[in-house]
């Protein structure tokens, strides 16, 4: 823009220089055409006044006309051509005076609009770059939050872990003299042959007799069946008073079930009558038991499982057989 203006005034001075000479020059010539144009007519004038003779009466003689009609003298009139042209010159500098006025009041204009269009520039970036640091300071921040909440929940996960290991001790160390006693017991163990009929085991699953003595409620969905403390709120089928429910025929236990047959739950096991339902070997069991509150979500997935007869069936994690979870066959 201002090299546009620059180049504007530049062409205005050249042409102001190239047309006063010019004007100077045309007024010499037109000076110079009257003066012989005079002359021509004085010539003129004084062979009629010759031809004519004697002036008449009341009229002024020859001389005293000639006089008044004498044109001024050469000297008055180079003093004119040269006041003009002083004129000239002085209307010539002050139009450059004028031009570079205005220049100068454009320059100043344009030097006090700088800072403003600066200062308007500066309030149009002002928002974009407070919300750009907004932005910033709220990436730091959730990019915080998820590292605190990654770390808690690898503390929790150490915590777990621990407490799980200290309860597997502890259940170990429990557990050990019971062991023992079952292993004196168990070669005399059998597995009891058919005692009730499928009718008998339909009344009893219907009146829920797994409930007797303090028997876990169940709960609508699959984490609620989650035990708070697995060692008060379980129960053996003993304490429950005996399993009342269908016995698997001896020769398909021996196939499917017991230590020797281990197997994974591919889905986790559905909800029926508020317990977890699951399907092996042909059979449907009801998780009548909490879960330890220490295991996994997806332990029934991960860990190998198996299906074994005490004093009723129970559901057992070789990852912690010290774990022994109450099952009822469904029918």
């Amino acid at each position: 823009m201002r090299l546009l203006r620059l180049t504007g005034i530049a062409t205005g001075f050249l042409f102001l220089g190239t047309a006063i000479p010019m004007f100077a020059q045309r007024e010499a010539d037109k000076d110079k055409q009257e003066e012989r144009r005079g002359d021509r007519n004085r010539g003129e004038k004084g062979q009629g006044r010759f031809e004519r003779g004697a002036p008449q009466p009341g009229q002024q003689p020859p001389q005293a006309r000639r006089q008044e009609q004498q044109p001024p003298p050469e000297a008055e009139q180079q003093q004119q051509r040269q006041e003009r042209r002083q004129q000239q010159v002085q209307q010539q500098q002050q139009v450059q005076q004028q031009e570079s006025a205005r220049q100068a009041e454009q320059q100043r204009q344009e030097r006090s609009r700088a800072p403003q269009d600066e200062r308007r520039q500066q309030q149009v970036q002002q928002p974009e770059q407070q919300r750009q640091e907004r932005e910033r300071a709220q990436q730091d921040e959730r990019r915080q939050q998820q590292m605190q909440q990654q770390a808690e929940q690898q503390r929790q996960e150490r915590s777990r872990a621990q407490l799980e290991q200290q309860q597997r001790q502890q259940r170990s160390r429990s557990t050990q003299p019971e062991q023992q006693s079952r292993r004196q017991i168990e070669p005399q163990r059998q597995y009891p042959a058919q005692q009730r009929t499928q009718q008998q085991a339909r009344s009893w699953q219907q009146q829920q007799g797994w409930l007797r003595n303090g028997g876990w409620q169940g709960r609508n969905n699959w984490q609620h069946n989650r035990a708070r403390h697995w060692a008060s709120d379980h129960r053996t089928w003993s304490q429950r008073g005996g399993y009342g429910g269908y016995y698997i025929p001896q020769d398909r236990f021996r196939l499917y079930f017991g230590s020797h047959h281990p197997f994974r739950l591919r889905a986790r096991p559905v909800m029926y009558m508020g317990y977890p339902r699951f399907e092996y070997g042909g059979f449907s069991f009801l998780l009548v038991d909490p879960w330890p509150e220490y295991w996994s979500d997806d332990w029934y997935a991960n860990d190998d499982l198996f299906i074994d007869y005490d004093d009723g069936y129970y559901l057992l994690d070789r990852r912690d057989p010290q774990v022994r979870l109450a099952v009822s066959v469904v029918l």
